[in-house]
């Protein structure tokens, strides 16, 4: 016990030793900050988990409990008073009892309640550090894209400028209408648009890894060569239970053998052990008046049996045990049921994001090999005649058009990819591999 404890403070110091050293390395609050870094904060960080380690400690205790109830108990104290005429009372000066179970067919199943809800939340504890692993993978991979975005957008930004001041020179000279103009315009307006929308959505997953890890929000700066390839699992590679489900089953179990322990008290009998001494003094009352051979010294000790013929009470606490066991073991059976229905849907969705992700991907390359043949052509011309049906030569409008799709198309692969690697982690997670994935992690 003592050595868990120890454990459990180590692990609470951890994320706050990680941070200090962050922070005292010069470069390094602003640097970059690896997603298994993230991760190890974020789980010495996170309420969630703490609230779970909180769970640990209680079951340990109850089981401890459980243990201890054959301990015998000692207790002291002193019933010292004045009386005057026929004593009421023994004039116990000081004494000392001395109690503990023998033999209870209750204790028994409550130790064993006690003992699967320690491996209960032990479960419910892994189960919260891999959420807060999977929330701070998922946000930090997000702005690890939206930073990249937000590159490409501003580069948009930059190649729409040069393409306002192209179509203002060629609408002045009347080569082109006022609309081309105002669509060039447009075009930027709905650009700077965009990056504002990135920079906001960057902004609120930063502050989001903030309050998930305790770093500082200027401290928070993607590293994207320290995120691994997330695998593509598929839903028919032997799932593991997750460690949420199986915390449920267990809990379930700890209901159902309390509400047996409660059910046996109501009917099984009870044995108990009890001794005590009192040291009593005859200075305060007339006790040798109406008693004969008083002693100072007493000492008594024998065996308690308690055999239940009619409890009311005991046999309500009974049924309340029992629903509370029925309750139990219907909220296991129903987070099944939903992760079954989760691995479902994501298993679906995962075939259209896996589909969009390889359309974008495509619509990209062609992009990048259109641009190639805009500047292709700008420099060395489009090599058709110089007849009526010749081609009209590329202006340098088209390359600016040409560089706003090819960076447009590049924004698109980022966010299918992005949505594709989110349903990946959360079907990680459903089919109990987020342990693998922790290890890729932190291997890298």
């Amino acid at each position: 016990m003592r050595e868990k404890e120890n454990a459990n403070s180590v692990g609470t110091l951890a994320p706050v030793l990680m941070a200090l050293a962050v922070m005292a390395t010069p470069g390094l609050v602003r640097g970059q900050v690896s997603l298994a870094t993230m991760v190890d904060m974020a789980q010495g960080h996170s309420t969630v988990v703490k609230l779970a380690e909180a769970d640990v400690h209680k079951a340990d205790a109850l089981l401890a409990q459980t243990h201890d109830a054959y301990i015998p108990t000692l207790t002291i104290g002193s019933t010292v008073g004045y009386s005057k005429g026929f004593p009421t009372g023994q004039p116990s000066v000081a004494n000392a009892q001395l109690q503990s179970l023998v033999l209870s067919y209750s204790e028994r199943q409550y130790a064993r309640a006690a003992r699967t809800g320690v491996k209960a939340a032990d479960l419910a504890l892994k189960e919260a550090r891999e959420q807060v692993a999977l929330d701070v993978s998922t946000a930090y991979i997000e702005l690890d894209t939206v930073n990249i975005e937000l590159d490409a957008a501003r580069q948009q930004e930059s190649f729409t400028g040069r393409l306002v001041s192209i179509e203002q020179e060629r609408s002045e000279a009347g080569v082109d209408s006022l609309s081309d103009l105002l669509q060039a315009r447009l075009t930027g307006a709905q650009l700077r648009l965009k990056r504002l929308h990135l920079e906001t959505r960057a902004a609120t997953l930063a502050k989001q890894l903030s309050v998930l890890t305790g770093m500082p929000v200027g401290g928070i700066s993607t590293n994207h060569a320290s995120i691994p390839e997330i695998p593509a699992i598929k839903a028919d590679e032997a799932p593991q239970t997750t460690a949420g489900i199986e915390a449920a089953n267990l809990l379930a179990q700890s209901k159902q053998l309390q509400a047996h322990g409660d059910d046996l008290a109501t009917r099984r009998p009870q044995i108990a052990f009890g001794a005590q001494y009192n040291y009593d003094s005859n200075e305060l009352n007339n006790y040798t008046t109406y008693f004969n051979n008083f002693t100072p010294n007493n000492v008594a000790f024998g065996i308690e049996f308690q055999i239940p013929i009619f409890d009311r009470a005991q046999h309500d606490k009974a049924r309340q045990s029992a629903a509370e066991a029925l309750r139990a073991t219907v909220e296991a059976e129903q987070a099944r049921q939903q992760n079954d229905v989760q691995i479902q849907s994501l298993t679906g969705n995962l075939r259209e994001l896996d589909a969009m992700a390889e359309v974008a991907s495509l619509k990209q390359q062609i992009a990048d090999e259109q641009l190639k043949t805009v500047l292709a052509e700008l420099e060395l011309g489009n090599g058709a005649s110089s007849g009526a049906a010749a081609q009209p030569q590329l202006s340098p409008k088209a390359e600016q058009l040409a560089r706003i799709d090819q960076s447009q198309k590049l924004q698109d692969a980022l966010d299918a990819g992005f949505d594709l690697s989110k349903a990946r982690l959360s079907l990680l997670k459903a089919l109990g591999h987020m342990e693998d994935w922790l290890n890729e992690l932190r291997s890298k």
